[in-house]
This record gives C-alpha cells, sequence and structure tokens, in this order.
C-alpha cells in the first residue's frame, strides 16, 4: 500500500506549522541496535538496499563501504574516487551501487564483487547527490556546478542537463514511476522536473537558508525537504503548495527521508539527532540521540522497521524505528 495523502479528502489546502518538544521513546523504538565503525573520515550518507540486507555508507574518507545490515559487519570497500563521496545509492535490484564525490565524478559499482562499472564525467564542480531511477535504466546527479544531470546508467551517457537553480544543488529524488526528479539547492528552493524532457514544471520557494535534501513520498504525491533553516517542509507535489512545516531541530537540516508506507519521515540535524515525525499531522514521534557530531543522512528500511543514519563523527547507526502505536490488524 501507498501512503496516505498529507490532507485528508475533505481539509482545505492550509499550511500548518507544528513544533512540539518531549518526543517520546520506549524500550522498543528508537534503540540503537548498531554502530558500524571503519570510515576514518566523517560519513555524508547511508542508504539500505532495498531488501534490506545491505548498507552501503560514503565517507569523506574517499571510499564507500558495504556493511551486512544485521550484523554491522563490514563486506565491501570500494576505493577509487580521489576526493571526499557526498552521496551514495543502491540500485532497486540491489547489483550496483552510485556514488557521487568531490572529484566531480559519479562512479558505479558492481555491488556484490566491488568493481567499478562506470566513471561518469561532466560535472564542472563538486557532485553531491546521485539516485537511481526505480528501474535502475538512469542516474540523476546534482553538483555544486547548479545542475542536475541525467545518464543513461548501463552506457554511463550523459542525456540531460537541468539548467534553472542559481546556487549549487545538494540533492536529487526521482519519483517512483520515474516521471518526475526533484532538486534542492543553495538558492533556497525545490525544483520539481520532467525527467524525460528535462522541462522545470515547479518551483517550490518557503525556506529561509539552503535546501540541502528532498524525498518524494512513494505514491508521488509529497515531496518532503530538509533545509539550513532547521525545519522540514512536506509539499504537495503536484500543486507545489507547502502542507506542513516540522520544527524541533535545533539547527540545520541536512537529510530527510519517507518511511516506504508514507506515514512517517525521518530527518537528520547538526543538532547531533535524528527525528521521526508522524508524515500526515507533522508531529514529532521519536528523537534518535547517540552520534557525537552533525547528522548528515537517514534512511528508512524498505519495511519501516529500522532507521540508518550517517555521521560526521565517522560511524553509522542503525535504529529501531518500529511505530509506537501498532498499525490496525
Amino acid at each position: 500500500m501507498v501512503g496516505a495523502v498529507a490532507l485528508a479528502d475533505d481539509a482545505t489546502p492550509t499550511k500548518i506549522t507544528v513544533a512540539l518538544s518531549g518526543a517520546v521513546g520506549d524500550a522498543t523504538s528508537g534503540q540503537e541496535t548498531l554502530t558500524l565503525k571503519g570510515h576514518t573520515g566523517g560519513v555524508r550518507s547511508v542508504a539500505f538496499s532495498a531488501n534490506g540486507k545491505r548498507l552501503a555508507s560514503a565517507s569523506w574518507d574517499k571510499t564507500v563501504k558495504v556493511w551486512d545490515a544485521t550484523s554491522g559487519q563490514e563486506t565491501l570497500t570500494l576505493k577509487g574516487h580521489t576526493s571526499g563521496v557526498s552521496s551514495v545509492a543502491f540500485s532497486a535490484d540491489g547489483k550496483r551501487l552510485a556514488s557521487a564525490s568531490n572529484d566531480n565524478t559519479v562512479k558505479v559499482w558492481d555491488a556484490t564483487s566491488g568493481q567499478e562499472m562506470l566513471m561518469l564525467q561532466g560535472h564542472t564542480n563538486f557532485v553531491l547527490s546521485v539516485a537511481f531511477s526505480a528501474d535502475g535504466k538512469r542516474l540523476a546527479s546534482a553538483s555544486r556546478d547548479d545542475t542536475v544531470k541525467v545518464w543513461d546508467a548501463t552506457s554511463g551517457q550523459e542525456t540531460l542537463t537541468l539548467k534553472g537553480h542559481t546556487g549549487g544543488v545538494y540533492s536529487v529524488a526521482f519519483s517512483a514511476d520515474g516521471k518526475r526528479l526533484a532538486s534542492a539547492s543553495h538558492d533556497n528552493t525545490v525544483k520539481v522536473w520532467d525527467a524525460t524532457s528535462g522541462q522545470e514544471t515547479l518551483t517550490l520557494k518557503g525556506h529561509t537558508s539552503l535546501v540541502f535534501s528532498v524525498a518524494f513520498s512513494a505514491d508521488g504525491k509529497r515531496l518532503a525537504s530538509a533545509s539550513g533553516d532547521k525545519t522540514v517542509k512536506v509539499w504537495d507535489a503536484t500543486s507545489g503548495q507547502e502542507t506542513l512545516t516540522l520544527k524541533g531541530h535545533t539547527s540545520g537540516v541536512w537529510s530527510v527521508a519517507f518511511s516506504a508506507d508514507g506515514k512517517r519521515l525521518a530527518s537528520a540535524s547538526w543538532d547531533r539527532t535524528v527525528k521521526v515525525w508522524d508524515a500526515t499531522s507533522g508531529q514529532e514521534t521519536l528523537t534518535l540521540k547517540g552520534h557525537t557530531d552533525w547528522v548528515m543522512s537517514v534512511a528508512f528500511s524498505a519495511d519501516g522497521k529500522r532507521l540508518a543514519s550517517a555521521s560526521l563523527d565517522k560511524t553509522v547507526k542503525v535504529w529501531d524505528a518500529r511505530p509506537l502505536i501498532p498499525e490496525p490488524k
């Protein structure tokens, strides 16, 4: 089942601002279950494989690591980038990994052997984010050169360059159907693009500082964005209307992710915490504390039971993310 829409059917479109403190947790939700140590530099990005069995992490130590998500054992170290690695993504079938680096390139790797398969060159500045389309046929990359590029994920050929942002682009995401791309920028905006033609279809304005991260809900009806203004915003992905502002972090928010069912959002912040929110009401439900430096990335497992977070403290942590209220049977 895909997630519920942000507003009830009979609701009038409104902007809701939520500021709640005193998040609740218990022994079975919000508990830290693993700490993955091995990187020698800050960890900038983390991703689960679709089956939840593996985690990949990208670090300023110029490597990508693959881990067993149950035991926490490191299984691969991917070396080849000549500068820090800012982003990592699994293909949906789990056979490939893509990484984006400050060496201005994107690399594609065999996720089993660790062999480098492709190097994508074309950006003229740091590449800060990478995403696979759900069918694995395309890659999108976001760069400090103010552009998003789309690539053929098999041949490595550049197929589109999306221009419109007036500042570096920190994050890029495909909608699940592959028809749209969303990008988050230093220019304080989120843009939505037609992923086939490259045409800009929406510009979402509301953040008062840099936008570092953007994510689609699985049903494609909502977008979430994370900003240096300490907030997460939720938007109607069709109209571009802002529907929620999530307030609670005490410093900039670098990463945001929807759970696969669309019911929850997770956010990672420079305040060293991860927060979990009800994606419909905007209520804060958990605050996960344990990292000793900025938290740069957060990802849900596909079943929604676990969260992974990446931090400049050189670790990845895995948390129990099961909802506090059981799902109705």
